[in-house]
């Protein structure tokens, strides 16, 4: 009678993620804190005493993270998408915000110039952690006139200037000496020209139809009011975080 062949040898098993230990750069990560509340107490945020529009919440809400001691608030994410529908973001400073919406600039012929020009519509993301707060913007992106561009440019510092007279934003660059050697030049004629005109520097303004507010909780109750433009009011609403 013959007997049945012996099962194949057992694989040892590789550890299930649940009982695999989080590498160094995990137990980093689980070990950061946000908005500790020792170090400074989250406002409360009522959403039922907020203004009838997001511009002048968002200015309330500026307000009170420079007077809080928020590093570089001014700054915040860009994002645009390229021919294929792929998303790109970066850092740029916010340079104005009135009735049309939230105003930037670059160059026309950087990444961001040239997706803006083929596809005109943009996000915004501001984060202060301070306060634990967030405001995101999404609408279409317009240009202004040239004038406005260049005022803008002529009332930053000279550092600004030379740094906008160097151009080629995006360009591939063949090493760092080439760039020293720009800047050193664009140094020189901006304070030799303080007028000078760039062409290429371009004022954006994102023109918004949605604006979403987030204050965030200790326990994680945060509160997140949206702000969506329908025809020439706003309607808000809850959203749950």
């Amino acid at each position: 009678m013959n007997e049945p062949p012996p099962p194949p040898p057992s694989r040892p098993q590789p550890p299930s993620p649940a009982s695999a230990r989080p590498s160094e750069f995990v137990q980093a990560l689980r070990g950061l804190r946000v908005w500790d509340p020792q170090v400074s107490a989250l406002p409360l945020f009522d959403p039922a005493a907020a203004p009838a529009e997001p511009v002048s919440l968002f200015a309330a809400w500026f307000g009170e993270v420079v007077a809080a001691g928020e590093v570089e608030p001014h700054t915040m994410s860009l994002a645009t998408a390229d021919a294929e529908g792929r998303p790109d973001v970066r850092t740029v400073m916010l340079h104005d915000v009135d009735a049309r919406g939230w105003h930037f600039a670059s160059h026309a012929g950087s990444r961001k110039g040239r997706q803006l020009a083929a596809r005109p519509y943009a996000s915004l993301g501001f984060y202060w952690p301070l306060l634990g707060r967030q405001v995101r913007v999404r609408g279409r992106v317009t240009v202004e006139p040239a004038e406005v561009a260049h005022a803008d440019l002529h009332t930053r510092s000279t550092g600004a200037l030379a740094a906008a007279l160097v151009g080629h934003q995006s360009e591939v660059l063949s090493s760092y000496e080439e760039l020293e050697h720009a800047s050193e030049a664009a140094w020189a004629r901006a304070e030799r020209e303080p007028d000078v005109a760039v062409p290429s520097w371009t004022a954006y303004v994102v023109e918004p139809d949605e604006v979403e507010f987030f204050q965030g909780d200790a326990r994680r109750r945060h509160v997140r009011l949206d702000y969506r433009r329908e025809g020439d009011r706003w309607a808000t609403e809850l959203l749950w975080p």
